[in-house]
């Protein structure tokens, strides 16, 4: 396991984690809550941390039990002991670390306004394991290519199952350019520091040698921002979605740019029932849909449809 995740845990459990050499390469989750057992996942498989034998097991006898004193601590390496410089952060509900890890946060919101002001008492967290899965998104590229550019394009799925990953891995590669293509100039809007991963300003993933990043910014201002100072050929967005998004992604197309973007569905017919998609579907702004699945065995793959859901492939 990473050390950039291991040194986030109290000592007791760092020592713990190196003698037990948990495979890193496989581990997509870890979850901590508080008096409740520290759990790792590995694809749809659950695995509890034995702390005497220094090892994984699938005993919930045996498991480990996360103190309120293990999740101060952990908050505490997160923040740098400094609440306050990560305030943006933890008010969105994650802290991002170097490695491009993510570590979701939660506990007793502090409300102002109908906003969230702040976040206390925080007694659960999510460490997702970042991971460059180079060449997933190899054969999506020749039905997503249109002329010198892409058709816009929509990758499809419900939570975890990996549209940030392919996300990611279909921006490196239309950045690079290959034997189909030139390379193109990719903005990538990096609202909660997924897709890029940057650390202090640098991208932790490979996002290709013609992307510009825009990290921590709001979606749709950040396509308009990239719009004006980058020229970008793509624009890539994770996680589309609200009213201003849709607004922003208009504007976009209109400046000639392509777009480049995922949102949250489990099938096509889910899709259809999207807030404001109906608009978008109707005047065929989007050309391709990649729909993203999982199998009961962990093993990921694809559907692609075109503009009027006719299924490529």
């Amino acid at each position: 396991m990473q050390e950039s995740i291991i040194k986030i845990f109290p000592k007791h459990l760092r020592d713990v984690l190196n003698a037990c050499q948990v495979n890193g390469d496989c581990l997509e989750e870890i979850r901590l809550r508080i008096r409740q057992p520290l759990l790792f996942f590995y694809g749809n498989e659950e695995w509890f941390l034995d702390t005497e034998r220094k090892m994984l097991t699938k005993r919930k006898e045996q498991a480990y039990v996360v103190t309120k004193e293990d999740l101060e601590q952990m908050f505490s390496y997160l923040s740098h002991y400094s609440f306050y410089a990560y305030e943006d952060e933890i008010r969105q509900g994650y802290l991002t670390l170097e490695g491009g890890h993510r570590v979701g946060l939660a506990g007793q919101a502090v409300m102002e306004n109908e906003q969230v002001k702040s976040m206390r008492y925080i007694y659960f967290m999510n460490i997702r394991v970042a991971k460059e899965k180079k060449d997933c998104a190899k054969k999506i590229i020749p039905y997503i290519l249109h002329q010198d550019s892409i058709y816009n394009t929509l990758l499809v799925s419900p939570p975890g199952v990996g549209k940030t990953t392919y996300l990611r891995d279909t921006v490196r590669l239309l950045s690079n350019g290959g034997n189909l293509m030139e390379g193109l100039r990719v903005s990538v809007i990096d609202e909660r520091s997924e897709i890029a991963a940057c650390h202090l300003g640098m991208p932790q993933n490979d996002v290709g040698i013609r992307t510009d990043v825009l990290d921590g910014c709001d979606k749709a201002k950040g396509m308009l921002m990239v719009l004006r100072s980058m020229s970008p050929q793509v624009i890539a967005v994770d996680e589309l979605g609200g009213e201003e998004d849709y607004r922003a992604v208009e504007k976009v197309l209109y400046s000639g740019s392509h777009i480049l973007g995922t949102i949250h569905a489990k099938n096509m017919e889910e899709l259809e029932q999207k807030p404001y998609f109906g608009h978008w579907l109707k005047t065929h702004i989007f050309e391709r849909f990649v729909l993203l699945k999982k199998s009961e065995g962990g093993t990921h793959y694809f559907e692609i449809y075109d503009k009027d859901f006719k299924q490529l492939c």
